[in-house]
């Protein structure tokens, strides 16, 4: 559980409630907005989920926090509950448990559900300046992008496909069948007659797809496959796939490699441009340690 709690925060940038508890003792207070030690507290506990953090952490990052909502405010962005709602959920989700479950953990722990709440309103506030503010600065050179894609080609994602794909429809005990058809395989134009000989089976023309559109391991696969091959089974959410090659011809496209490469590229400039951001907003800041 810690580290699935720390793998899911890492990196992320969230916020403080605004409204002190009665009887709290404000230890900081960061732009006439006061942080107390009932918060710091809360959020202790909640960084013990993520592998610790301890006092001093807590604070800086509900003093980071803070200054981050404060931004967000000026650039007139709000955050709905809705929207709470819904990144509580995709916690939950990326836990692989129920919401009711997450607030068991959560209670379990000590940690009260405005505490994580206030962290993921913040979360999507800095997203939000990030994006609005920060991100129409960052920019990626197509000449980089060409010089790092062309480092990524190689033999197995060097071709260009026409696919159909065989699914055997339900669960992974269907291999066997799969197999079989797999045997009696004579090429795509008697893909739908071969299927026929076997209940739910659904034969669907995939279309055209370059070797960078595909899995790395799928595309290795159908680099060593000649045109009327098929893949070998492969179990699949709906039952068992493969796929079998109706047209395969050499082309180097980079266009999905920079694609990708653009998106990580950018999601690092991002981040980076983002943290100086924040760290130039903290330094006017008003802190003030009581």
């Amino acid at each position: 559980m810690v580290r699935n709690f720390g793998a899911l925060f890492l990196g992320l940038v969230m916020a403080v409630s605004l409204a002190a508890p009665a009887l709290a003792a404000v230890k900081v207070t960061v732009n006439g907005t006061p942080i107390t030690d009932v918060q710091i507290a809360q959020r202790v506990k909640l960084l013990a989920l993520e592998g610790g953090g301890g006092t001093k952490g807590a604070t800086e990052q509900l003093i980071n926090e803070v200054i981050q909502v404060d931004e967000a405010k000026r650039v007139g962005i709000v955050i709905s509950e809705s929207q709470i709602d819904g990144a509580f959920l995709t916690v939950a989700r990326n836990l692989k448990m129920s919401e009711a479950n997450l607030k068991k953990v959560l209670t379990q722990q000590g940690v009260n559900m405005q505490t994580l709440r206030d962290r993921l309103k913040a979360s999507l506030a800095w997203q939000a300046v990030a994006g609005q503010v920060v991100g129409q600065n960052v920019q990626v050179s197509d000449s980089e992008l060409d010089a790092k894609a062309a480092t990524k080609v190689n033999a197995a994602n060097s071709y260009d496909y026409i696919l159909k794909e065989v699914l055997f429809i339900g669960g992974g005990g269907r291999s066997g069948q799969a197999n079989s058809y797999r045997a009696a395989f004579k090429g795509c134009d008697s893909a739908v007659q071969l299927s026929t000989k076997y209940t739910d089976v659904a034969v669907t023309d995939v279309g055209r797809r370059h070797a960078t559109q595909l899995p790395d391991a799928l595309a290795k696969e159908l680099a060593g496959i000649n045109v009327g091959g098929i893949t070998k089974p492969r179990v699949v959410s709906n039952g068992v796939s493969m796929l079998a090659v109706c047209s395969k011809s050499e082309a180097r496209d980079l266009t999905f490699i920079k694609d990708t490469i653009r998106q990580e590229a950018g999601n690092d400039q991002l981040k980076t441009a983002a943290d100086k951001y924040l760290k130039d907003l903290r330094a006017k800041a008003r802190i003030s340690y009581n």
